[in-house]
């Protein structure tokens, strides 16, 4: 406890000296299991492939997001379940997408009716600008009816079917489905409208 720091010091260094004089005993473990012949070529693999230059890792880099994104753009079009975001994989998903695109939804239609609402709001005459109005919240009005419904409709069914599947964002995740005009729809639409999922 007294002792002086220059003696521990000194006992330090004779203990590394002595560790490291000592040779292994070969039948000694090493204190991680060999890795197998597979794993060890792949981390060769992996280290030779490996840019030694930041400008080359870069460019690697750009190339592997490229094809990723290449590869997602072409799930998305397709419906490959493999190569899709995150955010669009799963059979709840799936099947969200699916009884959305089965239907006629009032919120597909927003943006057209949008345009159209805006050019008779332009014309300076003041029973079609009233009309303009009146249409302006009925298709607001049944944008909510509509958007209630499927709410309640499509919570109902994921219930059903999919009973001990986490459902956190799906209703969320087929409302904005909706909003975006059919022919727009990304991942694409695999089922026509009225069969049902």
């Amino acid at each position: 406890m007294f002792r002086s720091r220059a003696n521990t010091e000194k006992a330090a260094t004779q203990v590394t000296s002595d560790l490291s004089t000592q040779t292994r005993d070969p039948q000694a473990p090493k204190g991680r299991p060999t890795p197998k012949r597979s794993e060890a070529q792949s981390q060769q693999r992996r280290r030779a492939s490996t840019p030694t230059d930041r400008k080359s890792a870069m460019k690697q880099q750009r190339e592997a997001r490229r094809t990723d994104m290449a590869r997602q753009r072409a799930a998305l079009a397709s419906g490959d379940e493999r190569f899709l975001p995150a955010r669009d994989k799963g059979p709840v998903r799936r099947y969200v997408r699916d009884y959305v695109d089965s239907r006629f939804c009032m919120a597909e239609f927003f943006l057209p009716l949008a345009v159209v609402i805006l050019v008779l709001s332009m014309v300076r005459v003041g029973s079609l600008q009233n009309i303009a109005l009146l249409l302006w919240l009925g298709v607001i009005v049944l944008i909510v009816v509509d958007s209630i419904g499927l709410w309640l409709r499509l919570k109902k069914q994921l219930a059903e079917r999919f009973p001990d599947t986490p459902k956190r964002g799906a209703v969320a995740y087929g409302l904005m489905r909706t909003l975006q005009m059919r022919r727009l729809r990304l991942p694409k639409p695999q089922v026509k409208r009225g069969q049902r999922p």
